[in-house]
């Protein structure tokens, strides 16, 4: 797999710092609240699990599974439900996750359907954030990490399903999706 790598972005030492940053600030943002940490699957398991570590308050954790990417490397723009969040949000502060804000079409589109069940606030945070590529006027809350525009792997990132599991955030060679 490293081989497939052009250039490692983040380091997991830097991941791992960032991290820690951001569950002390979220721990200050959200103390003495009700607080639904909503993960958007498969590529914010990683990040939301540490993030969800870092944080010294208790949270709640929810699951979507929402696919825009497919097999390919940019967004198609139509975005496909798997599956929805089990528990009742509303009345509670929803901190949405994902691994990566690229358009902002998702975090858009997931947001206002979360709001439809009246949480007492919704807040977003990416582990990366790509504003080269933001179509909407849409920004997370908080993010981890500015990228340039680049596909990126790695830390719960994907190709076609694969590279999750790289340690690091890397951008993966042109050659490796030109094949697809």
């Amino acid at each position: 797999m490293n081989e497939d790598i052009k250039k490692i972005l983040v380091t997991k030492e830097q991941i791992q710092k960032r991290v820690q940053e951001l569950g002390k600030q979220l721990t200050k943002d959200y103390a003495g609240k009700n607080v639904v940490m909503v993960v958007l699957l498969k590529g914010a398991a990683h990040f939301a699990t540490d993030l969800s570590e870092a944080m010294d308050i208790p949270v709640r954790m929810e699951f979507m599974v929402v696919s825009s990417y497919g097999d390919s490397t940019q967004t198609s723009g139509c975005m496909i439900i798997r599956l929805d969040i089990q528990d009742d949000i509303a009345g509670k502060d929803v901190l949405l996750v994902d691994d990566i804000i690229d358009s902002g079409l998702t975090f858009a589109n997931i947001k206002k359907m979360l709001l439809a069940k009246h949480p007492a606030s919704i807040k977003t945070v990416a582990l990366c954030d790509k504003k080269a590529r933001r179509t909407t006027g849409f920004n997370a809350d908080y993010s981890g990490f500015q990228i340039p525009d680049e596909f990126v792997v790695g830390y719960g990132l994907d190709y076609a399903g694969e590279y999750r599991n790289l340690p690091y955030i890397g951008i993966l060679k042109p050659s490796v999706y030109a094949r697809a």
